[in-house]
């Protein structure tokens, strides 16, 4: 039986408008990157194997609109907008969840080369011969649960 180490599981607590987590995968090359530069927060799969940033973007998320989730706190009465921000590796290193205060929000499937993420935005239309499906970022409850259940199995 695999124990998850400290290393498994990365976290950040960040005011949102301002925010930079990455977590690489025990498995080279995947990469994710959780990255908030002002106005929204995306999540992103990458291949660490490229030497230049742009190639190694495979695919973007929207996990929310900075002012929104202002709006959302304002309502709230939330006194502190401060969030945590924590991404979970799968035992095999494919999968990643991103998840925020605990509820997971982006989930990349390395191995289906697909993402999921609440929002599903942005979506694309394919090619063909695309190494990886942008044609829609739909969450999928059965995708989470199965990462999930993998985690104590």
């Amino acid at each position: 039986m695999t124990t998850l180490k400290w290393d498994d599981m990365r976290s950040l607590t960040f005011t949102p408008g301002l925010a930079f987590l990455s977590s690489d995968s025990s498995v080279v090359p995947w990469t994710v990157v959780f990255e908030d530069e002002g106005i929204a927060g995306y999540f992103y799969a990458c291949d660490r194997s490229h030497e230049k940033l742009e190639e190694s973007v495979l695919d973007a998320m929207l996990i929310y609109n900075v002012g929104a989730l202002a709006a959302s706190d304002k309502q709230l009465k939330r006194p502190i907008p401060e969030r945590i921000a924590s991404v979970e590796w799968s035992r095999d290193g494919l999968k990643a969840v991103l998840y925020l205060d605990g509820f997971a929000q982006g989930l990349y499937d390395f191995g289906a080369r697909r993402g999921h993420c609440r929002m599903n935005f942005p979506n694309f239309l394919g090619n063909e011969g695309d190494f990886w499906n942008r044609s829609s970022h739909a969450w999928s409850d059965a995708a989470l649960a199965e990462f999930e259940a993998a985690l104590y199995a």
